[in-house]
């Protein structure tokens, strides 16, 4: 057995003799009580004085105070991430809780799957680490120093699986959700890892989790204690969880973290010229049971500290709330609320006052608190019940008093009995529960016992209602001088809205910019948080923003100060709203998996946000380029509709089509018109994404013909896309397609459908070229007529027996066009009558007889582009038909009309009617016989 100090040989032989009598096997855990005590007095004899405490403990800030107040040092060593440094100073600005962070946006070290990299450390008024902090900062002769690994090392040493929050079994609210998904690091952290160990602890406890646990048997045990005994019992603490709580992987991360740190220790020291009796080190209760080498500044062992990665951090605060705190670490609700009200309690009860950044010290020093322990001895403190304080009683009274007007408050039929009940119910369960004095669990659960009712008149039920009265959440501000650049000059520009910024809750803003025009600037800004963050920050009720609109009234929701942590990650992406608002364009339109229409909305973006021509025109060139190395149609659909729109808007400017609008109009016309045989023949592409191919070509077609295109390119796409083509859907869209080209006659269509609607077989089909000729409405609208056509004719010759066995597939065809079927509805409407009655004579216009046209001899104009030798030829055949008569008979042509309505374009050959066809035919076969005539009139 290792033999110790005199100190610590009492309580030694008391913990082995206990060992003896209720163990069935003392060796090994005599060995285990030998280790702790060895730890204890390992961790108080240490040269260089260990502070050990807990996270967000009450009893740790407390003692903090004490011990700074007694005797300052010279040197505060910390344990907190040492780059994180810096950011302190900004604290005085702040209101808590707020969290010291570590941000980077990208980095070629780490996986792009933990992408954006955020480290917070969250601080509270009652911390230990807080009480340093300020103490340090409004005292400059003592010198704060973080010695924790940087956060670089956070990311480099645990597993990226690590980093992910766990899920909960509810869904976080918007205050624990602050942090985002930042990883949290604490000073302290005292909670078990080994689901064993803490399983038994709590069970045999009494508690239902490990912070109801150190509230009742460490936090109030301790927090009156003298110096040295809370030291020793953070000590003996720290030892049992480090040794029987922690998971072995735990405890090599902890390795680590105290080969760093004392490092950095001895080496500050040494360069500074630092006593050890002149410094102290805060470190987490279980650090100070540390077996590493290089613990101790009794030797010289130090660690060979490894490199930082070229990641580039970025440094600031952010607001904290404590419900977020509790979320990140996965405390119980309400834990430090109530550390903050145990924290408020004993200082009064003490007489101490805690050092604040918010408040100027007084040069006054304070009186020595008095203390409740005065055996020094940690065997003597352990072997004592714990006192009773009155604070402790007349607190649970007033809570008694204060549950039942809450209650009443929410509904509840409460009175003065029931808090009676409930001191009475809380005074039991503790007993029950072996404890002296109930704690606020045996409150809460009192209080819900005697007030709950079957059901919850109003929103809130008791255990909420216990949450807000034992402190509820809070939640931190940033002040102004502590934001980043951005964010300040998102406060400056807001500025004439007249708006709290920093208030909790939310603002509303209303603009009339016909009464005050100076306010336009403000929108813009607004609009630009708004596309940046969505409706968190700002959110606009009334108003909106799309191309060539003018804003007349805007109201506007603004939660600014309510979601300050939103604000603060934009600073981090640049100095200026509009330099975040372009990378962030920037990086969708350039993103290796961008599309033309992605591309195009952030161009449309730019123009509606950034309000930048050299933006927009990067953008819409980069847009081109990808246009043309698409080889496929997917795209096409959002591709024409985002051109469209931008057509429509740059024609309705002073200064028109920019030159990129324009290049984009004329490439996507030839590239969709060259890709329309692969687009038909391809059975991957849907019919809808053709009608998207379509729907550019012959809408823009105008624009693109005036822009130098040539049709004839769609015109040999189109003839090739009908070779093998049988989808019924797209044999809709193309012959719609030929029908406009003058391809094909829609008497061929009417025919081809006649056949389909009596032939049982092929009735079957018919959805599917009906949806063909639906999409084309988008682009054809006078095929309207026709569709109207089909569908009459179906409900009208169908048998009920064939046509209602596929009926439902019709409508399901249909339900996808709802806002194309408009036309179709209103071309119906147009030829049915506009009541039963009119249907008894009604007849449709398709099945009346067309009026024959009597062609007329009409004298027009010889066309300009005629040569005069032709007009001579021209005038001689109009003026004496007879001869040409007899010319045409003897080639054996009769009954020639004459009509004088000749074009002589290509375009327009079309139009010509039969006996004007045969006439020009005779003209260019014998030219001869006509210059003959010519020179007889000479």
């Amino acid at each position: 057995m290792v033999t110790l100090p005199t100190a610590f040989n009492a309580l030694q032989e008391q913990l082995l003799n206990a060992a003896e009598k209720f163990a069935t096997d003392a060796q090994p855990l005599s060995e285990m009580l030998t280790a702790l005590i060895q730890d204890v007095e390992k961790a108080s004899s240490e040269p260089l004085e260990i502070f050990p405490v807990c996270h967000h403990s009450p009893s740790s800030a407390l003692q903090m105070v004490r011990r700074l107040r007694e005797k300052p040092p010279k040197v505060i060593y910390l344990e907190l991430c040492e780059d994180l440094q810096n950011t302190v100073e900004n604290l005085r600005d702040c209101k808590l809780p707020v969290a010291l962070q570590a941000f980077a946006a990208e980095s070629e070290h780490f996986s792009p799957k933990i992408m954006p990299l955020s480290v917070v450390a969250p601080i509270t008024e009652a911390s230990a680490e807080y009480q340093a902090i300020a103490f340090a900062l409004q005292n400059p002769e003592t010198q704060l120093v973080f010695v924790d690994r940087a956060v670089d090392f956070v990311f480099q040493w645990e597993p990226p699986d690590t980093k992910l929050a766990e899920e909960s079994e509810e869904p976080p609210s918007d205050e624990a959700k602050m942090h985002g998904s930042a990883v949290g690091v604490e000073v302290g952290s005292l909670v078990p890892t080994f689901d064993q160990f803490l399983s038994f602890l709590l069970r045999n406890s009494n508690t239902r989790h490990f912070s109801e646990w150190w509230d009742e048997y460490v936090e109030t045990a301790i927090i009156g204690a003298d110096y040295e005994t809370y030291r020793q019992v953070m000590f003996l603490i720290g030892s049992l969880m480090r040794r029987l709580g922690t998971r072995d992987k735990d405890i090599e991360s902890d390795r680590q973290r105290e080969r760093y740190m004392w490092t950095s220790m001895k080496k500050h020291m040494a360069a500074h010229n630092i006593a050890p009796s002149e410094a102290i080190y805060i470190c987490g209760a279980a650090h100070s049971a540390s077996d590493v080498a290089e613990y101790s500044v009794t030797n010289n062992n130090l660690w060979e500290i490894p490199e930082r990665t070229q990641t580039k951090w970025l440094y600031g605060l952010i607001p904290s709330s404590f419900a977020a705190i509790e979320y990140q670490f996965h405390h119980p609700a309400g834990t430090v609320s109530l550390a903050e009200a145990t924290w408020k309690k004993n200082l009064k009860v003490t007489g101490l006052k805690g050092f604040s950044l918010n408040k100027e010290e007084k040069a006054t020093k304070t009186k020595p608190s008095p203390v409740t322990a005065t055996n020094s001895t940690l065997a003597a403190f352990l072997t004592r019940p714990p006192e009773l304080a009155a604070a402790d009683t007349e607190q649970l009274l007033q809570w008694c008093a204060d549950i039942v007007g809450l209650a009443r408050k929410n509904a509840y039929l409460a009175s003065t009995a029931d808090s009676i009940a409930i001191y009475q119910t809380s005074m039991l369960l503790a007993g029950m529960r072996n404890r002296m004095h109930p704690t606020p669990y045996d409150f809460q659960d009192a209080a819900i016992t005697c007030l709950e009712k079957d059901r919850t008149p109003k929103k809130r039920n008791i255990y909420q209602l216990c949450q807000i009265l034992l402190g509820g959440d809070r939640i931190g501000t940033v002040g102004y001088a502590s934001l980043p650049p951005l964010a300040q000059d998102v406060y400056d520009r807001l500025q004439p809205l007249g708006v709290n910024l920093l208030a909790q809750t939310n603002q509303r803003a209303l603009m009339d910019f016909k009464q005050q025009p100076e306010l336009l600037p403000c929108s813009d800004v607004l609009w630009r948080l708004y596309y940046l963050s969505g409706d968190t920050i700002v959110k606009p009720i009334m108003g909106d923003r799309s191309l060539g609109s003018k804003p007349i009234q805007e109201s506007w929701e603004i939660r600014i100060g309510k979601y300050q942590r939103h604000i603060i990650m934009l600073g981090y992406e640049g100095v200026s709203i509009e330099q975040v608002l372009e990378q962030r364009l920037k990086q969708t339109a350039f993103s290796p998996q961008a599309k033309t229409s992605e591309v195009l909305k952030s161009t449309e973006d730019s123009i509606l946000y950034a309000r930048s021509l050299r933006l927009t025109q990067e953008l819409g060139e980069h847009a081109i380029s990808l246009l043309k190395q698409e080889t496929g149609v997917s795209d096409a659909p959002q591709v024409f509709e985002r051109v469209r729109r931008l057509v429509h808007y740059y024609r309705a400017t002073p200064t028109g089509l920019p030159e990129w609008i324009e290049r984009f109009v004329t490439t996507g016309y030839g590239h969709y018109a060259t890709l329309l045989p692969q687009a038909f023949a391809d059975r991957g592409t849907t019919p809808e994404q053709i009608a998207g191919m379509l729907n550019f070509i012959f809408t823009l077609e105008s624009l693109a013909l005036s822009l130098g295109c040539n049709r004839s390119q769609l015109l040999i796409g189109v003839k090739q896309s009908s070779q093998g083509l049988d989808d019924p859907a797209k044999i809709g869209l193309l012959w719609t397609t030929e029908w406009l080209l003058t391809l094909r006659k829609l008497e061929e269509i009417r025919e081809f459908f006649n056949d389909v609607i009596n032939n049982e077989m092929l009735i079957k089909s018919f959805p599917e070229y009906l949806n063909g000729f639906i999409l084309s409405l988008t682009f054809a609208p006078r095929i309207s007529k026709f569709v109207v056509e089909l569908l009459s004719k179906l409900f009208a010759t169908v048998p009920d027996k064939i046509l209602l066995p596929w009926l439902p597939s019709l409508i399901l065809k249909l339900r996808p066009h709802a806002q194309i079927l408009q036309a179709l509805i209103k071309e119906a409407s147009s030829n049915f009558p506009k009541n039963l009655a009119g249907f008894n004579s009604w007849v449709p216009a398709w099945t009346k007889p067309q009026p024959e046209i009597k062609e007329q001899v009409k004298q027009v104009e010889p066309a300009p582009t005629l040569s005069e030798n032709e007009l001579k030829i021209r005038e001689f055949l109009f003026n004496s038909p007879a001869t040409t008569n007899a010319l045409a008979k003897l080639l054996g042509i009769e009954n020639l009309t004459w009509q004088e309505n000749l074009e002589t374009h290509q375009e327009h050959q079309e139009s010509l009617s039969e006996t004007e066809v045969k006439t020009q035919e005779l003209i260019k076969n014998y030219p001869a016989t006509l210059n003959y005539f010519a020179g007889l009139l000479n």
